[in-house]
């Protein structure tokens, strides 16, 4: 891949190796500081000491117990609304699918204390309808059932996703074949479509075992107070009780952590091997089923779910908010908004997380809208070989769990940048640097699938008129992929200000986020300040996600992923 400056051609001499090294200081460089020391740790004896402890095994078997389990939950609620909203002829499929996303955008630490909210016998929502269980009943979320629920209903939309991409790359004529050679529904989904949409249910299952591997904000809030540990927390906790060998430690259970999520792909590799089916026909919109009289049951039970999943655990954490302390009935009495005049204006620290949050994702948005463009442009211009390269660099640590990327960059800034002799590890620049590399991926998507769109010789015939690159791209290229950067942007905000699992091992005083200043205030006792803030949260992650919905006519197909 040639980059040089020479008049007239179209990359400049610096471009090639800014994105190498950006690459390599966000992606590759924290990984291997990762490898040298859990090897170090081999090496020195202390894994063996580590491996040989009874907790790290039970971490390890509820890590794996959680997942899978949870993987189901997903794979069953995911796949209903996949085929439901992809072939059957249900009303209001946009609102529907909307809702649907809402769960994998709001943080789980707030979708966990939402539910905690919706159950148990201090819930206030249950108390103010009379519905709650006698005082002295355990709550049923705290369990290793509890946790894996949540997974279920949390990356259920991944699921969702992952299965309506297989429907509708289905062939429609070979569908209407079959329905009008007098084959059923039934028949026709059991014989034909679901056979076909295999990969992507086994996709779309991989993707939910793995997020469940590295959630952190679902067994921290329903886990801790049991004492069921999960891999995630059970560093979290090492690291909270910093001592002699801890690096080495944490190095260790994160590469447990790295190489269940690998298993778990590996086995869907397997599984879809021998799977790769070549159809035949019209594809991109899938046929539809007219239901007749199942319409509205089908209907029905998708909004029961919805309820279940979405609604009622958000007017149970509205409750909570409005109620002086968690277990206090909710009445016209009790009820009051000096929960949120706490968190805006009286807490110093959930002040400060907003600025953080709001700073740490602005600054993250617009640090990856500019490297995104020059990356996107170097990828979609340049060697294809270099591109795919490259591309795997990036993708990797957003597919690795949270948890062991703020482990890598614990210990890349553990210690002084060398020449420098500068530490940013206990600050906000860490946090900030993490998120770059998390989210690098996510904001680099839509703006290459846009720079794809772009027909070269726009570019090409402003080269001959003698444009340089800054010419070309500013005037052209900018202007062109403007929706689809604005959409990476709101995207990698929406992520990032909501983001728990990163910054919960980075953090420090007053440098915590939003997702930690509710752990930390539910940690504390004060439900009602989590519940308030956790309201907040979701409000705007709605707000974004509508302001989305209103670029969704100007982006590329498959940005806004809630939309048919």
């Amino acid at each position: 891949m040639a980059y040089h400056s020479a008049k007239g051609n179209s990359q400049p001499r610096w471009l090639f190796p800014f994105i190498v090294v950006t690459v390599a200081c966000l992606c590759v460089l924290p990984l291997l500081r990762l490898l040298v020391a859990g090897f170090s740790s081999v090496l020195s004896g202390r894994a063996l000491a580590l491996l040989g402890e009874p907790a790290v095994w039970t971490a390890a078997y509820n890590t794996l117990t959680t997942s899978f389990l949870g993987m189901i939950v997903a794979v069953a609620i995911g796949g209903l609304f996949a085929l439901a909203l992809t072939l059957a002829d249900v009303r209001g499929k946009w609102v529907l699918s909307f809702l649907f996303m809402l769960p994998t955008m709001i943080p789980p630490q707030v979708q966990a204390l939402a539910w905690v909210g919706m159950s148990g016998p201090s819930s206030p929502l249950l108390k103010a309808l009379g519905l709650a269980p006698p005082i002295g009943s355990a709550q049923p979320l705290y369990s290793i059932g509890g946790i894996a629920l949540l997974y279920g209903v949390q990356h259920s939309p991944l699921v969702y996703l992952s299965l309506r991409a297989g429907l509708l790359s289905l062939p429609r004529d070979g569908i209407e074949a079959a329905k009008l050679a007098g084959a059923s529904p039934w028949r026709v989904l059991k014989d034909i479509i679901l056979p076909l949409s295999l990969p992507g249910i086994i996709a779309g299952a991989a993707i939910a075992f793995v997020s469940g591997v590295g959630n952190f904000g679902i067994p921290a809030i329903l886990g801790l107070p049991a004492q069921i540990y999960t891999l995630p927390t059970l560093i979290y906790s090492r690291l909270a009780s910093f001592g002699g060998g801890t690096f080495g430690d944490i190095a260790v259970l994160s590469a447990m952590i790295g190489v269940m999520a690998v298993a778990g792909l590996q086995i869907q590799e397997l599984a879809l091997r021998g799977r790769d089916y070549r159809v035949i026909g019209l594809s991109g919109a899938a046929a539809t089923f007219r239901l007749g009289r199942l319409r509205a049951p089908l209907e029905l039970l998708l909004w029961a779910l919805l309820f279940v999943m979405l609604i009622a655990p958000f007017v149970a954490l509205v409750s909570a908010s409005l109620v002086p302390a968690y277990g206090v009935v909710l009445s016209l009495k009790t009820a009051s908004f000096s929960a949120y005049e706490e968190v805006l204006f009286r807490q110093t620290a959930t002040r400060t997380a907003f600025g953080n949050s709001i700073f740490l994702a602005g600054t993250t948005a617009i640090g990856l809208l500019m490297i995104g463009v020059l990356t996107g442009y170097a990828l979609t211009r340049g060697s294809r070989r270099v591109a795919a390269w490259l591309s795997a660099m990036i993708e990797i640590p957003y597919a690795l769990p949270g948890i062991v990327i703020s482990v890598a960059f614990v210990l890349v800034f553990a210690a002084p940048i060398p020449l420098l002799g500068v530490t940013i590890y206990g600050t906000i620049w860490i946090i900030l640097v993490a998120y770059l590399s998390s989210f690098f991926a996510v904001g680099l998507k839509p703006i290459v699938s846009a720079l794809r769109q772009l027909d070269p010789a726009l570019e090409e015939a402003a080269r001959l008129s003698g444009a340089g690159f800054y010419r070309r791209l500013f005037d052209i290229i900018v202007p062109l992929i403007a929706p689809a950067a604005g959409a990476a942007m709101i995207l990698v905000f929406l992520i990032s200000c909501n983001e728990l699992t990163v910054s919960a091992l980075l953090w420090s005083a007053g440098t915590q986020t939003l997702g930690v200043a509710i752990y930390n205030l539910d940690d504390s006792g004060s439900y009602d300040l989590a519940s308030a803030l956790s309201v907040l949260v979701v409000v705007m992650v709605v707000v974004l996600m509508l302001l989305l919905e209103l670029m969704a006519a100007r982006l590329p197909k498959g940005v806004v992923p809630w939309r048919n």
